[in-house]
């Protein structure tokens, strides 16, 4: 007799609660073949996950780096499907219908830190052979400064969940017809299930099926989409008259107006703030080379450049569609644009391959950003400073337990702020600010020492957080100008970084002598 595998038990039980749920919160009508494009989609990525987490050894680089071992197709692919994820294709979607191309920032913004990343840090991480992104920090800075700059960089990752899990959540709520926050709470619970499963190779390979799946149905979903309201020409014309001089990718005063430098704050924030992640360095620190790794991220930019246009075409149907004259009400908000125009603008069954893609790409980032965050939590902060002696099995098990603790806080920052689109900037405020300048300099300038890091990072979180956050409700303290609103339009974030990138080298060469450098050495295998 067999040996009962439990995890398939949990799962089967896990799909019996989410149909109970479905039965008592849904309506009358649930859009049934996207419901079961879904259902199939999760099947298929759970199937896939489980086989890699039985061939997983229990070792921490195995669990979270797979040891090193992945070649550079599977690595482009899992680096591209977690940028190319539901933050990125709804949130994409959002800012397209509501604001206008101009202020579709971020798909341009994530492409060029993966390039800028890819050409001048990927190929040294990989050199050194550290295993997260705040080693390099706690090498040159000390085991404790490492594990203080762990809170920004965990803050980044619940908001890049968070947004992860909002995308999902309305994705669900549109196809089955429930309330969005009922289908976050499912979506989450199904999500943190599949994570807590697998490790970083369980992660690769479901990443490979559901960028295929992401591509292939949004490609065959934005014909169907174009032709139902009278094909390219007529949308970007409607696209053109509704927004006018924000019909354009390419910033002016004339279509920004007192939000100009705004813009460029935010342009900067995402192309060097999307660089600090330990959701992207897990991969080039997982690549088999050196060379894979710099490659890996380079031609990943490339792609997620391609991989926004379907979602820009369909955020512009979403936006000049007349709603009332189909006979609908239109998306409940920006957020549920997507969904909500692949499954009214579509044949059922386009529907329920576009649906699924969606899903699929949702996941494809909820897995890596649990995970990414949990291996920071228990390798740089609990393993030095509670347990130092922890076995490589026991990192992995408290990496796991993580998993479950990162997805609930992430799932609770989803239920409070609805929109995919700001929390997928705010992921990036927090690590631009704080982490950027420490990790640039304990990587290229040998002379840079903690009394250096921690100045610089305390005058930028004075700074950063002097200037309030509308999305948090942390009130305005400092005299910037250029208020309006509410909202500082000055650039503070940007002057937050620089002013840390500008003191690390200079205070850490007036501390020398209180406290010498450290050196980065290449870590053991």
């Amino acid at each position: 007799m067999k040996k009962l595998n439990w995890n398939w038990i949990l799962f089967i039980g896990l799909l019996l609660f989410t149909g109970i749920f479905i039965y008592y919160f849904s309506d009358a009508n649930p859009f049934w073949p996207g419901l079961i494009g879904i259902a199939c989609c999760y099947a298929l990525i759970f199937w896939v996950g489980l086989g890699a987490e039985k061939s997983n050894h229990p070792e921490e680089k195995s669990f979270f780096l797979a040891s090193r071992n992945v070649p550079l197709h599977l690595a482009i692919f899992t680096m591209a499907a977690t940028w190319v994820g539901g933050g990125f294709i709804n949130g994409t979607a959002e800012a397209t219908a509501s604001s206008g191309l101009v202020w579709v920032q971020a798909p341009w913004g994530y492409a060029l830190s993966l390039i800028i990343g890819g050409i001048f840090f990927a190929g040294k991480m990989r050199r050194y052979q550290f295993r997260t992104m705040l080693d390099p920090l706690a090498q040159r800075f000390g085991e404790k400064i490492g594990a203080f700059l762990f809170i920004p960089a965990l803050l980044g990752e619940l908001f890049w969940t968070a947004a992860i899990l909002t995308a999902l959540g309305t994705t669900f709520a549109v196809v089955v017809g429930i309330d969005t926050r009922v289908a976050l709470v499912i979506s989450a619970i199904i999500a943190i299930f599949y994570t807590y499963l697998g490790g970083l190779w369980a992660v690769i390979k479901t990443d490979f099926i559901q960028f295929i799946l992401l591509i292939g149905g949004l490609i065959l979903v934005l014909p169907f989409v174009l032709n139902s309201v009278g094909g390219w020409s007529l949308v970007w014309s409607r696209y053109v008259d509704k927004f006018g001089v924000s019909a354009t990718l390419i910033p002016s005063k004339e279509a920004l107006g007192n939000y100009y430098w705004n813009w460029w704050d935010y342009a900067l924030l995402l192309i060097f703030g999307g660089i600090p992640w330990q959701v992207y360095f897990q991969r080039v620190l997982s690549a088999k080379n050196e060379q894979t790794a710099k490659w890996l991220s380079i031609i990943a930019g490339f792609i997620c450049l391609l991989a926004a246009i379907p979602a820009v075409g369909i955020g512009m149907v979403g936006a000049v569609t007349d709603w009332t004259g189909l006979g609908l009400s239109g998306p409940a908000d920006a957020a549920s644009t997507l969904p909500y125009v692949v499954r009214h603008l579509c044949s059922p069954w386009v529907a329920t391959i576009g649906l699924g893609a969606v899903a699929a790409a949702v996941m494809s980032s909820t897995d890596s950003s649990m995970l990414s965050a949990a291996s920071l939590g228990s390798w740089n902060v609990y393993r030095p400073l509670v347990k130092p002696q922890l076995s490589e099995i026991g990192i992995t098990k408290t990496t796991k337990k993580l998993i479950l603790i990162i997805g609930a806080l992430a799932s609770l920052i989803a239920l409070n702020i609805q929109s995919v689109y700001e929390l997928w900037f705010l992921c990036s405020d927090f690590v631009y600010c704080l982490l950027f300048p420490p990790l640039l300099w304990a990587l290229f300038d040998s002379k840079a020492n903690w009394i250096g890091a921690i100045t610089g990072v305390l005058v930028a979180f004075i700074l950063r957080f002097g200037g309030g956050d509308a999305i948090l409700g942390i009130p305005i303290i400092l005299p910037y100008p250029m208020i309006e609103d509410g909202v500082v339009l000055f650039p503070f974030r940007t002057l937050a970084m620089l002013s840390s990138l500008i003191l690390i080298p200079i205070v850490s060469r007036f501390t020398q002598k209180i406290a010498p450098p450290k050196t980065l050495v290449i870590s053991e295998e």
